[in-house]
């Protein structure tokens, strides 16, 4: 697959959205250690994941994995469970 059709993009706006709303709801809950090993197990899987559905010719869906494996390293030096300088490859001040 080589585009995003409008049904694969509704549904992750769907999913999105909704996360959104709950995570807006829902109690602080954090122990860093517990989360910083959590964290680097799901962005290993994602990278992992981009892998097999490059393999597969699912350019979008890996390009997608990507993305989110992106998104956790990025909200992991954002709450702390990494401490990174270089603002190329993540969203830091430092």
């Amino acid at each position: 697959m080589k585009q995003v059709s409008d049904a694969k993009l509704k549904k992750y706006f769907e999913l999105t959205e909704s996360a959104y709303k709950i995570a807006l709801k829902a109690e602080e809950k954090l122990n860093t250690k517990r989360a910083r090993e959590e964290f680097l197990d799901m962005i290993s899987r994602y990278i992992s994941d981009a892998h097999y559905f490059k393999e597969k010719g699912d350019m979008v869906t890996a390009f997608a994995a990507l993305n989110y494996a992106h998104g956790w390293l990025d909200a992991g030096a954002w709450i702390g469970l990494w401490k990174v300088k270089d603002s190329r490859l993540f969203m830091v001040d430092e």
